[in-house]
């Protein structure tokens, strides 16, 4: 774990790599409510960062049960990867820029779900997530062909 003073540097210095999670089920995507900057208060993909000489399937299996309480069963389908620019971060006069490799994984159930990173959760469809004030322009740039 990184301290408070690196991981402020890290973020103004670089970007991060990150992994997002589109979690599918009836053909809706589950997004939820972020309560920390960036993109505070909008609803998005859960996800997370890529730790240093963690590979991209463990940070996964990391992410997937941290975000969503769930273990991977089968690998996800690859999405693209995408670049989120953020002018907030957790931290004051700090931007943010993200590298995000985008993922969707299927579920016939959902546990209970975390709420440490998120507020609240909602099911949407593409069109109604497409549509949404409430759902972040990123979120749904993993939608738009």
């Amino acid at each position: 774990m990184l301290d408070d003073t690196t991981f402020k540097t890290i973020i103004d210095s670089a970007p991060l790599i990150s992994i997002d999670i589109l979690l599918k089920k009836d053909n809706k995507i589950l997004l939820g409510k972020r309560i920390n900057k960036p993109a505070q208060g909008y609803f998005f993909s859960t996800g997370g960062r890529i730790n240093k000489n963690e590979s991209i399937d463990n940070a996964m299996a990391r992410v997937v049960l941290n975000e969503l309480n769930i273990e991977l069963k089968s690998i996800p389908k690859f999405i693209g990867v995408f670049e989120h620019f953020y002018d907030d971060s957790i931290y004051e006069n700090v931007s943010t820029h993200y590298v995000d490799i985008t993922y969707e994984y299927e579920v016939k159930e959902i546990p209970d779900l975390p709420t440490e990173q998120h507020s609240e959760y909602k099911w949407f469809t593409i069109n109604e997530l497409l549509e949404s004030k409430q759902v972040h322009d990123y979120t749904k740039d993993y939608f738009r062909n």
